[in-house]
């Protein structure tokens, strides 16, 4: 099921950038690779239920259920173990990545507080975007009774640009609203 940010980006994205940076061929356009949620939980050290919460959420923002992440190496000062629940994460690809990136920047994006756009200096210098919402509830498909707590999350957009101008200019064209 082809979503019309998924046409958008056949019929007028790519195009646009072919023009502005002269590609000679259509395998050079930039395109979304996949979207990474993660959502830190150190809270969950004393509080398991956190971790509920937190699929919970990932589970309905993305569409499929996310995997807790485990710590890595023990440190005493956080009473942390080795092997202890610290978060969740999802990987989304394909149309699911192109439906939630929609209903991202059509749905969730205008319920942020005080929105004056995305920073766009976030990208790593290999054309991936990273942003930090400090909310689950701007997303609509949240229920504010079944989440404990409110948390924050990263989400990481990740693509297949050579630089960061490239990625800024397929996510600006995709209708990510910069401030800068």
């Amino acid at each position: 099921m082809a979503t019309a940010l998924k046409g958008k980006y056949r019929k007028e994205v790519g195009p646009a950038l072919m023009g502005e940076f002269g590609y000679k061929n259509v395998m050079q356009i930039p395109r979304l690779e996949k979207i990474v949620l993660n959502m830190g939980l150190g809270a969950a050290i004393q509080d398991a239920k956190l971790i509920d919460a937190g699929v919970y959420s990932l589970t309905r923002i993305s569409g499929q259920k996310p995997v807790v992440t485990k710590s890595k190496k023990a440190i005493s000062n956080f009473k942390l173990r080795e092997g202890m629940s610290v978060g969740v994460m999802v990987t989304i690809r394909g149309d699911r990545m192109f439906q939630f990136l929609e209903r991202f920047i059509t749905a969730a994006i205008p319920r942020i507080r005080d929105f004056k756009g995305v920073s766009g200096k976030a990208f790593d210098g290999h054309g991936n975007y990273t942003l930090g919402i400090k909310e689950q509830l701007i997303f609509p498909e949240i229920d504010y009774d079944k989440v404990g707590a409110v948390k924050g999350l990263n989400v990481s957009i990740i693509t297949t640009a050579k630089t960061d101008a490239e990625a800024k200019s397929l996510l600006k064209n995709l209708g990510i609203p910069f401030r800068n």
